[in-house]
């Protein structure tokens, strides 16, 4: 590990002043900036602790939602009782990442901040795009089993590692943040980017923007939602697919759909065509099977993950199938 000075914030304001200064990153739980500073993948000059900040809250919105703060822990988000309740598939997504140690200490804006999961990543004597842009990228051509299947670029195959932020792409929240130029509010969607030719830009948070909440619309699709991850082994691991999949379903027709990837891509991957195959139809398998084509028809394997995209096609039927409550094959 490289020397950095350090700061710890008493406001927003002064978290947002420190942090747009060169090399400088915002520390609060530190569960991933510390290992990427371990493995001097990332070497900030300046770190900036926001850990004590008024951030943690959970609370009620006016229209109904929550408001998940930026600091609070992704323990004790997953066990709110609103959260479990109304919202009980990004529970399970939370509680499907990590350990439990790793939820203790993880906070919802650091989850949304992490850096997407490659091996060439945090391995300095190879070349990588995300730390020396123009350099080239390892996983191209080298052992890419985890690596994305939907989105990527000749610069970049690397997925996002979030369970989290899958539910929140289905879910369709909305990232608060605070910046120089003031306060702004962001679609989940345009959170994260594709990798295009500038991979090492990994979201759309402007330079000293700092995070302070997540909104939850009132809809938390809570009596037919699920999250599906499927892994090596059965706990502390990073997805090699998952689902978030959530039906607004009357009479057994499906009203509205929000569906969900995780592992594939550079970011959460959302397909509103296959969403809206799904909507005013009834809920069958075979309904399901096509929106999992749908989702698919662009996807793209490497020498060592082309199996994701059967995979995914599979766990998409059977997340959706669960999320219904009926049998699938």
């Amino acid at each position: 590990m490289r020397p950095f000075t350090y700061s710890r914030a008493d406001g927003v304001e002064a978290a947002v002043r420190a942090g747009g200064g060169p090399g400088a990153a915002f520390v609060a739980g530190g569960t991933n900036l510390l290992d990427l500073m371990k493995a001097d993948a990332l070497r900030p000059a300046h770190l900036v602790d926001i850990s004590r900040l008024p951030l943690d809250r959970i609370e009620e919105t006016a229209d109904g939602g929550l408001r998940l703060g930026a600091l609070a822990r992704n323990a004790d988000t997953a066990y709110d009782p609103r959260v479990r309740s109304r919202y009980p598939m990004l529970s399970k997504a939370i509680l499907a990442g990590a350990s439990a140690q790793l939820r203790n200490m993880a906070t919802n804006g650091g989850n949304l901040m992490q850096r997407t999961r490659c091996y060439y990543f945090y391995d300095r004597a190879t070349p990588c795009n995300k730390r020396e842009p123009g350099a080239g990228c390892s996983a191209i051509g080298g052992v890419n089993r985890i690596h994305a299947i939907l989105g990527a670029s000749d610069h970049c195959i690397a997925v996002h590692p979030s369970d989290l932020c899958v539910a929140l792409a289905a879910l369709a929240a909305t990232v608060r943040v605070a910046g120089p130029q003031g306060e702004r509010a962001i679609p989940f969607a345009d959170v994260h980017r594709l990798p295009g030719d500038t991979p090492q830009v990994e979201t759309t948070l402007r330079e000293g923007e700092l995070i302070t909440a997540i909104d939850l619309p009132p809809q938390g699709f809570a009596d037919h939602s699920t999250y599906l991850k499927v892994r090596d082994r059965a706990s502390y691991a990073f997805a090699l697919v998952s689902v978030a999949a959530a039906l607004d379903i009357a009479d057994g027709t499906v009203r509205e759909a929000r569906l969900a990837l995780g592992g594939v891509a550079h970011k959460p991957w959302r397909d509103s065509e296959a969403e809206a195959l799904l909507a005013g139809g009834p809920a069958t398998p075979e309904r399901f099977a096509a929106a999992a084509r749908m989702v698919l028809r662009g996807a793209k394997g490497h020498q060592h993950n082309a199996f994701k995209i059967g995979l995914a096609e599979r766990a998409i039927v059977r997340a959706l199938a669960e999320a219904a409550g009926v049998e699938h094959p």
